[in-house]
């Protein structure tokens, strides 16, 4: 077993690398070819994926150039590519097994770590990123195509999967890149509306300060704090009409124009909508309330 496989399952989203640094160093390729007759348990998907054991073996029936099936036996130092439509079934049994799978569609890689506890298989993490950037993954993925029925070439494809893992990290650190850039500005754009919600604010506004689309900036806030502009924007207008009535003996409306509500109405109408109590109810409640001391 590599001495980092068991520290996987702690391994968060957003420090991709460790999930490829995982995977041992391989000596040989496996090739699992296309063949339409397939057991019924098989894995079969329309697009290319390699599989790597991170600890144990595992006992596997694939398809050899032939179409007979074949049984292997995968252990850390192989790796098993199945090209588009190509199948594997795995021989499960009473052995623990840990593995890592990459999956390449058109548009994303996923990335798949499971185990089989010796009775039943579990999913520990999954994701996927997109393919961006130049097309070295597909160059790769159609050279080792090109080795399915070339069992002769031994050290080729094991260079070959070496350098799509390393293509995949390249695609993970763009990932990493990008999610850090969106974070820091979905915050910068937070803070903008923390200290300016009592003026004019909309979408549009805030996304031209940022020089941002406006629905770009919707998009950010839904990622990076599962809510939308105009509810935040009220959240933090709302809680500074709370401060303003428990603390100052102000008219409703100079409360809701204080805090950035054009319409007094609209403001009277959404406090109710997020406290069930009126503003003139919220402030008589509070103040009814013995003080401590």
């Amino acid at each position: 077993m590599p001495d980092n496989a068991g520290q996987i399952e702690l391994i968060s989203q957003g420090e991709y690398g460790k999930f490829l640094k995982a995977i041992p160093k391989i000596d040989r390729v496996i090739f699992a070819p296309e063949r339409k007759q397939r057991p019924k348990l098989a894995y079969q998907i329309p697009f290319p994926r390699i599989g790597f054991i991170l600890s144990g073996k595992l006992e596997q029936t694939i398809g050899d150039k032939l179409g007979r099936p074949t049984q292997i036996s995968q252990t850390s130092s192989m790796a098993l590519f199945v090209p588009a439509n190509g199948w594997n079934d795995p021989q499960w049994s009473d052995s623990e097994v840990e593995m890592l799978d990459l999956l390449f569609g058109k548009q994303r890689v996923g990335i798949s770590l499971s185990r089989w506890d010796g009775e039943k298989q579990s999913c520990i993490a999954k994701f996927d990123l997109p393919r961006r950037g130049p097309r070295s993954g597909t160059f790769i993925l159609n050279a080792l195509n090109e080795l399915v029925m070339r069992p002769q070439d031994k050290s080729t494809p094991v260079y070959l999967v070496r350098a799509l893992v390393a293509h995949v990290q390249d695609l993970m650190n763009i990932q990493v890149t990008a999610t850090s850039r969106s974070s820091a500005l979905a915050q910068a754009i937070k803070e903008h509306i923390e200290d300016h919600f009592s003026e004019h604010l909309s979408r549009e506004s805030v996304a031209y300060a940022f020089s941002i689309t406006p629905n770009y900036l919707s998009h950010l806030f839904q990622k990076e704090f599962q809510t939308s502009f105009n509810e935040y924007l009220n959240l933090v207008r709302l809680e500074q009409a709370k401060h303003l009535l428990r603390n100052y003996g102000m008219t409703i409306k100079e409360v809701a124009t204080s805090c950035g509500f054009t319409d007094s109405n609209y403001f009277c109408r959404l406090f109710r909508q997020k406290t069930d109590r009126s503003p003139s109810e919220y402030r008589m409640q509070y103040r009814s309330q013995p003080k401590p001391g």
